[in-house]
């Protein structure tokens, strides 16, 4: 028994050092793993064009009411049946007689207080002529000249009574409404009338805070009216204090109305802002970044580098965009293909002659985000330039 384990002994043993022996040859013999490659990273491929600041003169374009420069409701001046009035859309002249109230006894007072004047005026003077001979004393002929008076006076208001039941046009205009028609008995103070004066128009607008300092009295503004008719018109007036509630301040823009256009239109109001410098590209170079700020990518001075740079729209129209922000000077891209960020390596080719459009001299031949687009531009330039698909380690 002491001899069979030591035969299984001396195999086992045996073995594990066969494997020993045959593990260790194998891993002297191993060569190393070789050194990993650096991985080529292909550099973005992107066209710009230069673009200078120039000078502009901005315009806000703002919508507003258009009211009529005054609207005057007439009014009985004392009560009465009105007698006669102009029908609705007479033209008035200031001064000018448009509704008639009955006279009733006015007519009459009037008589009576006339007769009074004269009674009291002989009754004076009989009083002067006996002061004058020492008959009577001064106190009475001052009694006499107050009594006078007193008929004047009497007679100044029916005069006045009977002559309020004329009632005339307060001011030029255009008779809106009539309240009270013929037959209509109407209170003193109440209504008869409503005139309105178009000519010239006002136009009320509401001017932001960043705006208001560059809009000024006196100065033109274009208006559009609803219906595509066309007229100048000027500040005449600015709110010292803003709105409230939306922190603007209104303005009002009188505009001359010779023709006639009736009030309640609405109407765009086009106001010049201060002159800038800035810079005219097109809409759909415009980008947002991870803030949300717009801007555009711009390349930075050593000419291969990527810098994301925040505008503002300081004008907008159909064929392109003005914006600020920028250098004087800007080498700004207009095409690319795949997404940029700011830092980004680039390398940079010009912007070909017939896409130069894209920075808004004119309409753009091709979109500067479509991929398709993009990269058929791209791959010509890349052909056309020498070392195109250069790789940076």
């Amino acid at each position: 028994m002491a001899r069979y384990l030591s035969s299984s002994t001396a195999v086992f043993l045996a073995i594990i050092g066969f494997m020993v022996f045959w593990i260790g040859g194998g891993m002297l013999n191993r060569e190393a793993p070789p050194e990993p490659q650096p991985v080529e990273i292909p550099v973005a491929h992107v066209a710009a064009s230069l673009s200078e600041a120039e000078r502009i003169v901005p315009r806000t374009a703002l919508f507003g009411d258009v009211v009529p420069d005054q609207t005057s409701v007439l009014r009985a001046r004392t009560g009465g049946i009105v007698e006669e009035v102009v029908t609705q859309g007479h033209e008035a002249r200031q001064g000018e007689a448009l509704a008639r109230l009955s006279a009733d006894d006015r007519e009459a007072g009037v008589a009576r207080a006339e007769a009074a004047v004269g009674s009291a005026e002989r009754d004076y003077e009989a009083a002067r002529q006996l002061r004058e001979r020492g008959v009577t004393s001064e106190a009475e002929l001052q009694s006499r000249f107050a009594q006078l008076e007193s008929a004047r006076a009497e007679l100044r208001a029916a005069e006045l009574e009977l002559q309020n039941t004329r009632l005339t046009a307060p001011i030029t205009g255009t008779v809106s409404r009539v309240i009270a028609e013929t037959g209509t008995f109407v209170d003193a103070g109440g209504e008869v009338l409503e005139i309105v004066r178009n000519d010239p128009l006002i136009a009320r607008i509401e001017v932001r805070q960043s705006e208001i300092t560059a809009v000024r009295v006196g100065q033109q503004a274009g208006v559009v009216f609803q219906g595509g008719r066309e007229a100048t018109g000027r500040v005449r007036f600015i709110a010292p204090v803003a709105t409230p509630e939306t922190r603007t301040f209104r303005v009002e823009v009188e505009i001359p109305n010779p023709d006639g256009i009736p009030a309640g239109l609405s109407a765009q109001i086009t106001l010049e802002l201060e002159p800038q410098q800035a810079h005219r590209l097109s809409p759909a170079l415009i980008r947002l970044d991870d803030a949300g700020r717009i801007g555009v990518f711009i390349v930075a001075d050593d000419g291969r580098t990527l810098r994301f740079a925040p505008v503002e729209i300081v004008q907008a129209r159909a064929e392109a965009i003005w914006v600020t922000g920028l250098p004087e000077r800007a080498r700004v891209v207009t095409i690319a293909q795949g997404a940029l960020s700011d830092g980004q390596t680039v390398r940079v080719s010009e912007t070909p002659e017939e896409y130069r459009g894209i920075l808004g001299d004119a309409e753009a031949p091709v979109d500067p985000a479509d991929p398709a687009a993009a990269a058929d531009l791209l791959g010509a330039a890349n052909a056309a330039e020498p070392g195109a698909g250069a790789a940076v380690r």
